[in-house]
């Protein structure tokens, strides 16, 4: 039985989202899968640990999904048990009028990881080439264009290679990227729309401007197809994981994320001779109290 997931759901080749299944089908149980997250977990709260101890690099991981596909809950069942002080959360909702001022990559900048820390992007840049695709004119309100039919192929080409330098000058730089998908059904959308709506203490989740995006499921497909075709990269790579199954999607990220980390070879620091003999003449003086 294949327990290990992150090699099943790396974009390898071209992807296409109409082969690309939402549903979990291989022979793990749900309650075999909950098992496996608590142990992935608790190596997911060692390694970043060594990753803050370690201070040399940054792990930085986004997460992409439509509306109900689970963003929030993986985060909170992935990361639940990291030490909150090496992890930070940054949710990107629409762009200010501040942040509209600037380019379309200024704010992610902000948001990175610091060395030693674990930046988890809840929707990210790739806004710019997804629902600003699917809506092309609210770039307008970057003031840079004056209409949409500035934004021909060539415009999106540019976006695209901008996000591609943007990762690769990260990588280089110690911060080493995860970029996952959860790829989840209209069929399954719906369920957990209704379940927003049937249930009174989550009634707070759904909003009214989400049927209308819905309606647009399949411009979002061929955005999202595009952007991972265009993006995924050795340096910044894409997962898409099937997110019918929250178990599943939860157990996949998080053996990605831990994978990724065990193979940052981290180490915890070593000290230098002087400060081993301080260590020690610092623990005699504590004995001796």
């Amino acid at each position: 039985m294949d327990t290990q997931f992150s090699d099943d759901f790396l974009v390898k080749d071209k992807f296409s989202i109409s082969k690309t299944s939402t549903e979990y089908k291989g022979d793990l149980t749900k309650e075999q899968g909950v098992q496996l997250l608590a142990a992935e977990k608790e190596k997911l709260r060692k390694l970043q640990e060594e990753l803050y101890a370690d201070g040399s690099q940054s792990l930085l991981v986004i997460l992409q999904a439509m509306d109900a596909a689970g963003k929030d809950s993986l985060i909170e069942h992935v990361f639940g048990g990291v030490n909150p002080q090496g992890c930070h959360v940054t949710s990107f909702k629409t762009p200010s009028p501040k942040e509209y001022q600037h380019d379309f990559l200024w704010r992610h900048y902000l948001a990175l990881p610091e060395k030693g820390m674990i930046g988890i992007f809840n929707r990210s840049h790739y806004e710019s080439v997804l629902v600003c695709k699917v809506h092309p004119e609210y770039n307008l309100n970057e003031k840079t264009w004056k209409s949409v039919k500035d934004f021909d192929q060539k415009f999106w080409n540019n976006r695209y290679e901008s996000i591609r330098n943007f990762e690769k000058h990260l990588a280089s730089n110690g911060t080493r990227i995860i970029k996952i998908f959860l790829n989840v059904s209209k069929k399954e959308q719906k369920k957990r729309f209704l379940d927003r709506i049937n249930e009174p203490n989550k009634n707070w989740k759904f909003s009214a401007a989400d049927l209308p995006e819905r309606a647009l499921f399949g411009q979002y497909m061929e955005a999202y197809e595009t952007a991972i075709n265009e993006t995924s990269k050795d340096y910044a790579p894409w997962y898409v994981i099937p997110a019918d199954n929250k178990w599943l999607s939860r157990l996949a990220a998080v053996q990605i994320i831990t994978e990724t980390l065990e193979k940052m070879n981290l180490k915890y620091p070593t000290l230098s001779e002087d400060a081993s003999a301080e260590l020690k003449e610092a623990k005699k003086q504590l004995e001796s109290e």
